[in-house]
């Protein structure tokens, strides 16, 4: 058999964690038909979901091997009960724990083994290994490079959570297409669009005029999104997309309200922020403010047509400034100037990425 390249997450969190993982990569090189190539740095991460566990080294290596993905795999077991890994319960603490991330560019679905490594993207404590070693590598199922999956956590940890809405949430500046996307979206996988209250809310129109309703507007807007998103409206498990972000409501009371309208509104904002559900996903669109402001005008939405240049790429640099720091659920950053929410091939393509990021019953 020709020789495969194989990449291998290591994790520790007990005993003498630097030394189980020293004898993890030991064990690998003594085996026939197996040759370390490289490793990445020993890095410390929390446990997976908060558990209430010691903290874990986590560390990548490349090998070479001639053995087939199955026997690999047996290979790394023998390992792991050779350090005395105990196999007691799902993300308990462990001596050792030895994951099959990538076998060459071969996709692998038995009862035994899932290859690639089905949560690998969703794992900084992973990708940050794997961007050492290897960031281009194009990952087997999604398509992507690693270097891009590495962006998406933003350095945090996640898993798929079957005891939560999947809600997606698409976020952007006004205009950008997130409810063109959500439409499609939401068609794709036969599911509900939760769409920004626009059309009924009666003050936007007197907002956009100048008119002194901006905390009517914004009051409206935030009990809209508390309906729509609020924890009990939500089914456990079920798949539900929305063309904004619970998020985007503080944005825009920072950039319309005055100090006064703003004490009012975080009063009222505290009563309901806890109560949002969490997305598990979110897809970010941006595109520069000038072909953003053109889509506004050609759409012709009449309380629209004041808005200008010069507030849109504030809007704009805001967002930017929410998803540098966000760390609550993986983001899929996309510009409009290459990705389109009204071509079917593009929306097929990015249903085909979401799909990995929520639970499928």
């Amino acid at each position: 058999m020709n020789s495969v390249t194989v990449y291998i997450a290591l994790g520790s969190n007990l005993g003498d964690r630097g030394l189980h993982i020293e004898w993890a990569v030991e064990g690998l090189a003594a085996c026939d038909g197996v040759s370390v190539i490289a490793q990445s740095q020993v890095l410390e991460s929390a446990a997976l979901g908060g558990m209430d566990q010691p903290g874990y080294l986590d560390c990548v290596v490349r090998v070479e091997t001639s053995l087939t993905a199955d026997v690999l795999f047996s290979r790394m077991t023998e390992i792991e009960d050779s350090l005395g890994r105990v196999r007691s319960e799902k993300w308990g603490p462990r001596t050792i724990d030895l994951d099959l991330l990538l076998y060459g560019d071969e996709v692998i679905n038995t009862d035994r083994l899932t290859v690639p490594h089905k949560q690998m993207h969703l794992r900084s404590f992973v990708l940050d290994g794997m961007c050492a070693l290897a960031e281009e590598l194009i990952h087997p199922v999604l398509s992507v490079s690693v270097h891009e999956l590495h962006n998406r956590v933003n350095g945090a940890n996640y898993f798929i959570d079957k005891d939560k809405p999947q809600l997606v949430s698409i976020a952007g500046v006004i205009g950008v297409g997130k409810t063109t996307l959500g439409e499609g979206l939401a068609k794709e996988f036969d599911c509900e669009l939760l769409r920004e209250a626009y059309d009924t809310n009666p003050y936007l129109a007197e907002a956009y005029a100048g008119k002194d309703v901006a905390l009517e507007s914004q009051l409206y807007f935030l009990n809209s999104r508390f309906e729509q998103m609020g924890k009990d409206s939500l089914a456990t498990g079920s798949v539900v997309f929305s063309d904004y972000i619970f998020e985007k409501d503080r944005i825009f009371a920072e950039q319309t309200l005055n100090t006064a309208q703003i004490a009012v509104y975080n009063e009222r904002s505290k009563q309901v922020v806890s109560e949002i559900a969490d997305e598990v996903l979110v897809v970010y669109l941006f595109d520069g403010p000038g072909a953003i402001l053109d889509r506004i005008h050609s759409r012709n939405r009449p309380y629209e047509q004041s808005i200008e240049l010069e507030w849109l790429d504030g809007l704009g640099r805001e967002y930017d400034r929410l998803f540098d720091d966000w760390k609550r659920c993986p983001v899929i950053k996309l510009s409009t100037s290459e990705f389109d929410g009204r071509r079917s091939e593009d929306v097929n393509w990015l249903a085909g990425q979401i799909r990995n990021y929520i639970w499928k019953s």
